[in-house]
């Protein structure tokens, strides 16, 4: 599981074809999705691929890690939102006191320092698992340009997570911007590690992975691991 985990995202960006394959019920609009994951491909290819590799070339790994811990410790917010929709309130409070310490002790989230405190970063939460939690179901399958994948109920959901992340208020339009940017920039380049020729029909295990991992998080994990292995470990994944 925590290779597939993290698979999932490299499929997210990778720049391999795709090859037509049988139907499948979660799937209605395939011949769509292919063709929107054949776009997302291309412009990986020729653009954020490149881009990513020179930008991990020219910036040192502290660096790196530290800009990461900054997008991290931003996204506290909203998986606190989410955890008191969903009646986690624990977690919510332990989410809380890691935005406040890293915020404030971590140099506005640059050293993750709660997590040498004893309060490791808990998993993703956004208000798709939120609405999958109560109950809605997730519809089908749908890729989005360059967003990548979604299931129907996520993709609805999209709004409420950029209201909830603070990155959205940001007044001067082109900082905002250039913050996305190098948001997804540093995505990039932590997954250029993990990539490899799996030599399988990409997209569909891309959509396999994603809506198996999706399940997993509106269940808090409990499902039935189908590929096998753990599933805790390299949670530097599941902010994103």
């Amino acid at each position: 599981m925590n290779t597939l985990k993290q698979l999932a995202w490299v499929l997210l960006f990778s720049g391999f074809s795709s090859v037509v394959s049988a139907a499948d019920p979660q799937d209605p609009w395939e011949d769509f999705n292919r063709a929107v994951f054949a776009f997302n491909d291309a412009a990986d290819t020729y653009v954020l691929r490149p881009v990513a590799r020179g930008y991990q070339a020219v910036t040192p790994s502290p660096v790196r890690q530290g800009v990461n811990n900054v997008f991290s410790n931003v996204l506290e917010i909203p998986k606190v939102f989410n955890d008191l929709l969903q009646g986690k309130f624990a977690q919510a409070g332990t989410d809380s006191g890691r935005f406040l310490i890293n915020t404030t002790l971590g140099v506005a989230g640059l050293f993750d320092v709660a997590h040498h405190m004893g309060m490791p970063r808990a998993e993703s939460e956004d208000f798709g698992q939120t609405l999958g939690r109560w109950g809605v179901p997730e519809g089908p399958y749908l890729m989005l340009p360059i967003f990548g994948p979604r299931t129907l109920r996520d993709a609805a959901a999209t709004p409420i997570d950029w209201a909830t992340d603070p990155k959205t208020y940001i007044g001067h339009t082109q900082t905002g911007y250039e913050l996305k940017a190098v948001e997804l920039l540093d995505t990039r380049a932590r997954l250029l590690a993990l990539e490899q020729d799996i030599g399988a029909d990409k997209y569909t295990l891309l959509r396999d992975i994603y809506l198996q991992r999706r399940d997993y998080l509106v269940k808090d994990g409990e499902v039935e691991d189908t590929f096998g292995g753990d599933a805790d470990g390299f949670d530097d994944f599941d902010d994103f």
